[in-house]
């Protein structure tokens, strides 16, 4: 999956329940503003420690096997569960194939100002970058 398709995703029923029900991705946002500060020092802390140079985050509302569990939903009351991980355990896990890793890193923005964010979703899962800081109004 690319960018596009995450961006360009549309529900199957051509938004009818859009109205009804709120798209996962509106309480991931409100969850990743709640816990950005706790990720950036997290993916400092990856940095810093020589662990990786390219920290990712997982979300997800359910199990993984993949990266260390950071902040836990359950314990947070909050709808979004956050692990920890890295580019080389996605490669070693064959999330990113050995091919596809030069085109990833040309993506991989500033770790410094935005977090990579693995989501993941019943209907399957994309990276997304989301900024640490909001712009002020």
């Amino acid at each position: 999956m690319d960018r596009e398709e995450l961006l360009n995703a549309t529900p199957e029923d051509g938004g009818e329940s859009q109205k009804k029900q709120e798209s996962p991705l509106v309480s991931l946002e409100k969850d990743l503003a709640f816990y950005a500060d706790a990720i950036k020092e997290v993916g400092i802390e990856i940095m810093v420690e020589g662990i990786s140079a390219h920290p990712i985050f997982i979300a997800h509302q359910h199990q993984v096997s993949i990266g260390e569990m950071i902040l836990n939903r359950e314990e947070l009351n909050t709808d979004w569960s956050i692990q920890a991980s890295t580019l080389e355990e996605f490669v070693e896990k064959g999330i990113i194939t050995k091919e596809k890793k030069e085109p990833f890193l040309k993506v991989y923005k500033r770790p410094e100002d935005f977090m990579c964010v693995f989501v993941i979703v019943p209907e399957g899962a994309n990276f997304i970058y989301y900024p640490y800081k909001k712009a002020e109004r």
